[in-house]
């Protein structure tokens, strides 16, 4: 099944299907939810998808990585690194003597095949380098700043594979608005581990509006409970977020007919964590809201039956 979907997509040389390999155990390992939804794209598509996700995680790992050996400035030297390495791939195509990355591999050629342009790379990027060093935000424009780079970029980068019906300028703000509804949900699903990590990403002024400060977010992980005034403020959160699907859902049928199960699945499941958030009352600082194993198979069962016939229907045509 692995090697068939690289043999759809053309990737013949053994180094890089080893790079995408590793792409894709990288998106089964930590993006269930993503990884469930990719199985419902056509198997040419799936490598770059796995590419793509594994180059964000590998950005990811740097900044997150809990080791406390390591200061700021090693994890910023190490995010250079890789953006150099980048850069030297894709636009001065001279790969750094040292550079040895198959998430690099497989994302250059990726971004080759769908004709991804760099500056999407750099955006996010630039993002990642803000987690080094900004830990909050004033406000809901601040946030969306460090989100374009963050998640909308990742929508960005995927329209390309996913192909639309129309001119690709006129879905993409629906794209963007998808990844950035995708993010938002972590933000709340994971409050308080990333309160743990020293940052809070929801808005300052947001949160003050209801009398909570970092102070009081952390008097909420220290007893497990959710205060009164953090449960106000996350239903506004929440209710934000829910727009934000509302609008995104709105591009699903400028996609290509083939994608569009795949992405409906995407949001259907992830937009349940906000259900799952709504059903806890929002005891976040106690659960994790999680979307159950049956529920997903169920989601992914019906999203595979409309993909098949989406895709023999584009072969019959």
């Amino acid at each position: 099944m692995i090697s068939s979907e690289l043999d759809a997509a053309g990737v013949r040389d053994p180094a890089l299907r080893d790079a995408y390999l590793c792409c894709r155990r990288l998106n089964a390992e930590h993006g269930r939810t993503f990884f469930l939804a990719t199985r419902l794209l056509a198997p040419e598509q799936r490598p770059a998808v796995h590419a793509l996700y594994g180059f964000a995680r590998r950005a990811d790992d740097i900044l997150d990585d809990f080791d406390p050996s390591l200061t700021a400035a090693e994890r910023a030297d190490r995010l250079q690194h890789l953006a150099t390495q980048l850069f030297s791939r894709m636009v001065s195509e001279r790969p750094a003597a040292d550079d040895d990355d198959p998430a690099l591999s497989a994302v250059v050629d990726s971004a080759r095949k769908y004709d991804i342009p760099w500056e999407l790379f750099d955006d996010f990027l630039n993002s990642m380098r803000m987690d080094l060093t900004v830990t909050e935000y004033a406000n809901r424009a601040a946030l969306d700043r460090y989100m374009h780079g963050s998640a909308e970029v990742i929508g960005l980068q995927l329209l390309p594979v996913l192909g639309t019906v129309g001119p690709r300028e006129e879905a993409a703000p629906y794209a963007a608005a998808l990844g950035k509804a995708f993010q938002l949900t972590n933000f709340l699903r994971d409050v308080d581990e990333d309160l743990q990590r020293g940052r809070v990403y929801l808005p300052a002024d947001e949160l003050a509006a209801h009398h909570v400060d970092r102070d009081v977010l952390s008097w909420c992980h220290d007893h497990r409970r959710t205060d009164v005034r953090v449960r106000r403020a996350l239903v506004e959160q929440h209710a934000t977020t829910r727009r934000t699907y509302e609008y995104a859902q709105q591009g699903i049928a400028m996609l290509a007919p083939r994608s569009r199960p795949c992405i409906s699945a995407a949001l259907t499941l992830y937009s349940q964590i906000l259900d799952r958030i709504e059903a806890l009352d929002y005891a976040i600082f106690s659960q994790r809201a999680t979307v159950g194993n049956a529920r997903r198979v169920r989601v992914a069962a019906a999203g595979l039956l409309k993909a098949w016939r989406a895709r023999l229907a584009e072969n019959r045509s």
